[in-house]
């Protein structure tokens, strides 16, 4: 193992293999490194793991009501029948009940009381789970129907909230209001979404010889099912290990939203020492688990001739279910958000957690923004209508630094606004103005068909606003062979993260990724780790794991210039070589060296994300560390006779600093973009009087499909612009930005409709602005121009 050098090459041959970029490095377009595994059909989830010798299944009886005391339970006929082995309520959890992830209020069966229905009461563990689910469906429950509050206005009159209210001041909006020259009034209906993974809720769980559970779970958060999990049981966290290698999408869907499932089955594991596995169909994971929180707003704003806006009042209402879940979180990026591009010299934005008889919901890309944004652009709408002016005039007169306007109503300074500059260059790649006109002159000569188009920004921050959560880690070995084994404390849900933080030590070792191997988040190997979620997976794991190869690297430079007799300066690391003055070794000889000479090949790895910080009683502070940007310009053609509509061309442009992977950026992008139309189009979701969800599938609920997509759609990242914070080589996150794009479509649609009226009318359609609902804002405009 001492000095192999590289194969016998003359010198200068050896000096261009040295300076070689790295193929698979930071920056490359390379593929998701399951990619292969996904097409073939190879990679494992949870569902496709050999079942256990002796296993169990589980299946939950669920309520029948919205409210209601439970008065009896009979589980008589279940527990007769074939391959049933036990039955649980909540008084056989043998730790504690409550699994809420910050507040209680989330028991893990009903105790006494449902408050949604689908709320689980009973569970049944049996040898198959065909054999659970029949006698789930034999239980009898008798209940006392208590009033429900189903609608999340009636919940905001009553004040029926699961946490207090929350506000944003800035300025003096009652007498900036008093004193505009014009002022508006509305309000909006903003949609909830089903997130809808391939893969719904699963987990598999192993009792061990100590007391302990091993549990496989389809989680975005391995620490909280961890802690969970040992809580319901009523032991130490440190016997417990959760390991995730994948999910088929989480989407936020399965940031706290998985736990129940790890919990229940770890209850039968323990009462049972049978191992335990739990799967949801799809109709039971729509019921049963909550949604993107739908929001009623209301504003009152006032503007000067030119579309300027004055002053701001927003109530932001979230429907957060019967529970607190995340909602707090969210109502308060909701919040944060309500700004979006713009600057509101005086603004007072609260946001309400109302508390309704539904699944509790929970958190989903973008985590609340969304709905905070989708008001003020249409606002923004409605003022460029009556003031007969073009709405992306109005949007760029009110963006952040115009004049020097820099501070949002959270009382942070948008810094590094790249925003006015990629709208210049948007503006002449979509031929915007141009396109406008010839819409224009389209509609006027069209009577039934009519074009629409909308370019709208996003400005979304990047950091958790609970600031304890950012933070990560990471643990890295480096074998004698020269291959390296990395694990993070981040989640694999589809979205690259593995692939990128891949790269990135990669990018340190300067070695190609085929010699790196991402085992499965485990939280035997990182301990305490934050949900991979708010777009920060890259930004918090990326960095953890480049801190360790960076500290494994600085022992092997230290090493080799002790060695060698050289300066720190004259060792250089490139394309799986190591230079060390004049000489050339390869990366797997400098590594044997290093084991023979003692030194360490492993290395933890941390980081926590500076300058993030918020007083909630002044309503003040630096919430999130960078925000991205990003722009759309998305045209539709709506049919006014039947309000049907298909979107023809849409172009993006979007911020994602110096991209770690092209590749995988564009296509968050366009996914984002995508679910982000569907949210405000067609994903409608409907319950009935009873509080029963009834778009409860594939067949009633309408995610986007590949005719859905743009004819034309054309994505580009903003070039040679590095992110001026100290993020991981500069990157900026890609998750959930994207998603914010899909705005665009919504406005598109309503300015197709406005041209029914001239666009001297802007029309009032909630989202998701499904086919009826535009046919009914079409009629409603023809109504009030005949009137008029």
């Amino acid at each position: 193992m001492s000095n192999h050098s590289a194969p016998q090459l003359s010198q200068a041959e050896l000096e261009r293999l040295f300076k070689a970029n790295l193929k698979s490095g930071v920056g490359r377009g390379i593929k998701h490194e399951s990619g292969d595994k996904h097409v073939s059909g190879e990679a494992q989830y949870i569902d496709d793991k050999l079942e256990f010798p002796n296993q169990l299944h589980v299946y939950v009886h669920t309520s029948e009501y919205a409210h209601a005391k439970i008065l009896n339970i009979d589980t008589s006929a279940c527990l007769s029948m074939p391959g049933v082995v036990r039955v649980i309520t909540a008084q056989d959890v043998p730790g504690e009940l409550d699994v809420g992830p910050i507040l209680k209020g989330d028991p893990l069966l009903a105790d006494g009381l449902v408050e949604y229905y689908g709320q689980p009461i009973v569970a049944v563990a049996a040898n198959s789970h065909e054999a659970a689910l029949k006698a789930a469906k034999a239980i009898k429950i008798d209940y006392q129907a208590l009033t429900p509050i189903l609608d999340v206005k009636e919940a905001l009159e009553k004040q029926h909230f699961v946490q207090e209210s929350h506000q944003l001041v800035i300025g003096d909006s009652a007498k900036a209001l008093a004193s505009a020259p014009h002022r508006l009034q509305d309000e909006l209906y903003i949609g909830g979404q089903e997130h809808f993974y391939l893969e719904t809720q699963v987990a598999s769980v192993m009792p061990t010889e100590d007391g302990g559970m091993i549990v496989y779970s389809s989680t975005q958060n391995p620490t909280e099912v961890q802690k969970l999990v040992a809580s319901v049981l009523g032991i130490s966290m440190n016997k417990v290990l959760v390991d995730m290698r994948r999910m088929g999408g989480g989407f936020g869907g399965k940031e706290t939203q998985a736990a129940p499932l790890a919990c229940l089955c770890a209850v039968f594991a323990h009462l049972t020492g049978r191992p335990t596995k739990m799967r949801l169909p799809r109709m039971e994971d729509m019921t049963i688990t909550g949604k993107r929180h739908p929001f009623y707003v209301r504003y009152d704003v006032g503007y000067d001739d030119d579309g300027r806006v004055l002053a701001l009042n927003m109530d932001l209402a979230g429907n957060c279910g019967y529970s607190p879940d995340l909602s707090g979180s969210i109502v308060d990026r909701a919040m944060f958000h309500a700004d979006n591009a713009y600057f509101f010299e005086h603004a007072t934005i609260t946001g309400y957690r109302c508390k309704t008889n539904t699944a509790s919901n929970t958190a989903y890309r973008g985590f609340g923004g969304p709905q905070g944004m989708v008001p003020t652009e249409d606002m923004l709408d409605t003022i460029a209508r009556r003031l007969g002016k073009d709405p992306l005039d109005v949007r760029r007169l009110n963006y952040y630094g115009v004049n020097d306007r820099n501070i949002t109503p959270y009382h942070q300074t948008v810094e590094h606004n790249i925003l006015p500059e990629i709208t210049e260059e948007l503006l002449a790649t979509s031929d915007y103005y141009a396109r406008r006109e010839s819409i224009k002159e389209f509609n006027a000569s069209s009577p039934i068909l009519k074009k629409g188009l909308a370019f709208t920004p996003v400005k979304f921050g990047i950091s958790f606003t609970n600031s304890f959560l950012n933070q990560a880690g990471a643990l890295i070995h480096i074998y004698t062979d020269g291959t390296i084994h990395l694990n993070h404390g981040g989640t694999e849900m589809g979205q690259g993260l593995n692939t990128k933080v891949q790269q990135i030590v990669a990018q340190v070792f300067q070695v190609e990724t085929d010699k790196i191997q991402v085992s499965a988040t485990n939280t035997e190997k990182v301990p305490n780790t934050s949900p991979t979620a708010a777009s920060s997976g890259t930004d918090l794991n990326g960095k953890a794991a480049q801190n360790a190869a960076l500290t494994i690297k600085q022992r092997l430079v230290d090493f080799l210039a002790n060695h060698y007799r050289v300066s720190l300066e004259e060792i250089e690391f490139n394309n799986g070589q190591v230079k060390v003055r004049d000489t050339y070794l390869s990366f797997e000889s400098v590594i044997g060296l290093a084991y023979v000479n003692q030194i360490s090949l492993s290395s933890t790895g941390f980081y926590k994300t500076p300058k993030i910080h918020y007083d909630r009683a002044t309503a003040k502070g630096r919430p999130f560390y960078y925000f991205a940007y990003g722009l759309a310009c998305c045209e539709v053609m709506v049919d006014s006779l039947t309000g049907e509509y298909h979107f023809t061309r849409t172009d993006i442009l979007h911020d994602v600093g110096a991209t770690l992977n092209p590749a995988i950026d564009i296509g968050q992008i366009e996914g984002g973009f995508v679910q982000g139309m569907g949210w405000l189009t067609s994903e409608e979701l409907v319950w009935n009087e009873q509080g029963r969800l009834m778009t409860n599938g594939p067949a009633s609920y309408k995610i986007p499909a590949i005719a859905d997509m743009p004819n034309d759609l054309r994505v580009s990242l903003v070039e040679s612009r590095k992110n001026p914070e100290d993020t991981v080589y500069h990157s900026k996150a890609v998750g959930e930005p994207p998603f914010m794009l899909g705005i665009a479509a919504w406005c598109a649609i309503k300015d197709a409709v406005a041209s029914v009226g001239d666009y001297q009318i802007h029309p009032n359609i909630d989202a998701p602005a499904t086919p009826e609902r535009v046919l009914m804002g079409i009629e409603s405009i023809r109504k009030q121009t005949n009137n008029q």
